[in-house]
């Protein structure tokens, strides 16, 4: 069964999401606040996202042993999981959990053994979604099904965002609008395409304003809901 899928986002008016590069500078913690009183049972993010939590440098390049490509779960009774598409096992964890909730990676079956032995020496967890491209709508089964999660906060980056928003996956949008602006071209926003996908467009056919909630600072908490059309098939690369 398909988990809740509510994408949170913080952004600046102009919808850019890096905060350092606003103006004025970004200052309190609102996003984990909304978070927070959100409460899923795991987040997920992207590859380029997840590299920023990592702390690692590299796995050992090769392995005298070999892995099924099957499901490796270290933990079934997490709270929270924290999961980061990547297809390719590019992110070196050098962790087992981010902020106390246990890491689950999800790769393509053309990831390396080597990579897979570097997981498990750190105790990550991993699953596959898909033989070289990662599924979406499967990630979504696989985590229902493995880790029982029954509601999904996306959370970026603008790849990741958009990925599963053309595939039709999202049900809810929750954007804490930051009293602030970007201003010049070049940061990435809060839903993104590759080159090849920029003619492909979300199968959104309503969104409904659910709440409107003012935050510390002068943020602003809006949150929708998404009624979604037939879409094409949920696949997408992630690194």
């Amino acid at each position: 069964m398909k988990p809740e899928v509510i994408c949170l986002m913080a952004s600046s008016l102009d919808g850019r999401i890096l905060p350092s590069r606003w103006r004025p500078k970004s200052s309190g913690d609102v996003f984990e606040q909304v978070h927070d009183q959100l409460d899923g049972d795991a987040w997920l993010i992207g590859r380029v996202t997840g590299q920023e939590f990592a702390k690692g440098t590299a796995y050992p390049a090769t392995t005298s042993e070999r892995f099924p490509r099957e499901n490796w779960i270290v933990r079934r009774d997490a709270k929270a999981y924290g999961i980061v598409l990547d297809a390719s096992g590019k992110i070196c964890w050098g962790r087992a959990d981010i902020g106390g909730d246990p890491i689950v990676v999800v790769l393509s079956e053309a990831v390396s053994d080597a990579h897979l032995a570097g997981l498990r020496s750190e105790g990550v967890s991993y699953v596959f979604a898909g033989e070289r491209q990662l599924d979406l709508a499967l990630v979504l089964d696989i985590v229902a099904r493995e880790l029982g999660v029954k509601r999904l906060l996306l959370e970026g980056g603008g790849g990741a965002n958009g990925a599963f928003l053309r595939a039709g996956l999202v049900d809810e949008f929750n954007l804490v609008l930051c009293p602030a602006i970007d201003g010049a071209k070049g940061a990435p926003s809060v839903f993104d395409s590759p080159e090849s996908e920029t003619g492909q467009r979300a199968p959104i056919t309503a969104m409904t304003l659910e709440n409107t909630t003012a935050l510390e600072g002068g943020a602003l908490w809006l949150r929708y809901k998404i009624t979604n059309g037939p879409a094409a098939p949920a696949q997408a690369s992630h690194g």
